[in-house]
């Protein structure tokens, strides 16, 4: 079956914006207007505005040999939404802009937007706006999240003290080794058009890579309980490098434990597989998308009592420094080796 290819020049980029937002009803009282004018209108009357921006490049977060399009706009959406929500926030409303280059058609950007469009909806975020341009260097995908929270309820990363319990939701590493295991099978494939990858045993894996979610149970669950962080992020580059963020931020040390570190069983065995520590999966693997958050000590019991969520360390004085304490007992410095956005150019006239 021949499937159908519009060109993009076809519709034009007015023409696409309509195909792409046909039909796009709004949700959120805070949404005025949105796509169809110069400027979308919200209004949030006696709240905090929260907003983030990411900036997704294809070949530096992204390899559409193995990511679909409709997951790779899902996950776009996806992960703006984790962001407000380590805010102790609520996702509200989306802009969406398009790099795109000739290579893709108008039916490759209707998938991209199926999964924004399946994000939105079951989050009840609204689309609002966006734009869309041609670009030399593959597809660019930028999303910025508007949200609100309760004024007085914002969680910053500079708020942790000293004794403050450190949790983390789900597991940590599972969406690194969903990466290990794609990569693997790609370079086994060897451009094979007929080849079957093995990801049986593994789906949640390919699953929390492909397909992660965005944590609002935690925050539902925190708010019944009545407890409001003194720090929160979520675990987008790592463990140990957005634990470092929040020390830093708040002049604090820390010490996680090792054996408090939770870590699924398909993660344990796909380490094994490639050969690598699991622990340091765990701690720089990044894109979980959990929330790691702090708390003040007489919440242990509350906290504990949340399904999905695990203390693992304390803060402590700024003087100890950040450690993760091991099975053994021996303490190792924290480092920062999750992904790097920016690494160095490979330019041998650089300047030494």
């Amino acid at each position: 079956m021949n499937q159908k290819h519009t060109e993009i020049s076809q519709l034009g980029e007015f023409g696409l914006i309509d195909r792409l937002t046909e039909g796009i009803e709004h949700v959120n009282a805070s949404t005025v207007t949105g796509v169809g004018d110069d400027a979308a209108v919200l209004r949030y009357p006696d709240t905090e505005v929260l907003v983030s921006s990411d900036l997704l490049v294809e070949g530096i977060h992204f390899d559409l040999t193995y990511v679909p399009l409709k997951h790779l706009g899902y996950k776009a959406a996806v992960v703006n939404f984790s962001d407000i929500y380590a805010m102790n926030g609520t996702p509200r409303q989306i802009t969406v802009s398009l790099g795109i280059s000739s290579r893709f058609t108008v039916e490759h950007m209707e998938q991209l937007y199926a999964g924004l469009r399946l994000a939105c909806e079951l989050y009840g975020v609204d689309l609002v706006g966006g734009d869309t341009t041609s670009s030399r260097s593959g597809l660019i995908i930028s999303v910025t999240c508007i949200g609100d929270a309760q004024a007085g309820k914002v969680v910053l990363r500079s708020g942790a003290k000293n004794t403050d319990l450190i949790c983390v939701s789900g597991d940590l590493g599972s969406a690194y080794m969903g990466l290990q295991l794609l990569e693997r099978e790609k370079a086994v494939s060897a451009g094979d058009k007929d080849f079957i990858p093995k990801f049986e045993g593994k789906e949640y894996l390919i699953e929390r890579q492909l397909k992660p979610e965005a944590r609002r149970d935690i925050i539902a669950a925190l708010a019944e309980k009545d407890i409001v962080p003194t720090a929160m992020m979520d675990i987008s580059d790592g463990l140990s490098s957005e634990l470092l963020h929040i020390c830093k931020a708040s002049h604090t040390g820390c010490r996680i434990y090792e054996d408090r570190i939770p870590i699924d069983y398909q993660t344990a065995v796909m380490a094994e597989e490639v050969n690598m520590n699991l622990v340091t999966a765990a701690l720089n693997g990044g894109e979980d998308y959990e929330l790691l958050f702090t708390v003040p000590l007489h919440c242990h019991d509350k906290v504990q009592s949340i399904e999905g969520v695990k203390v693992i360390g304390h803060i402590t004085d700024p003087q100890l420094g950040c450690a993760l304490v091991t099975r053994d007992g021996v303490e190792m410095t924290l480092r920062a080796q999750g992904f790097n956005h920016m690494p160095p150019a490979q330019d041998n006239d650089s300047q030494q």
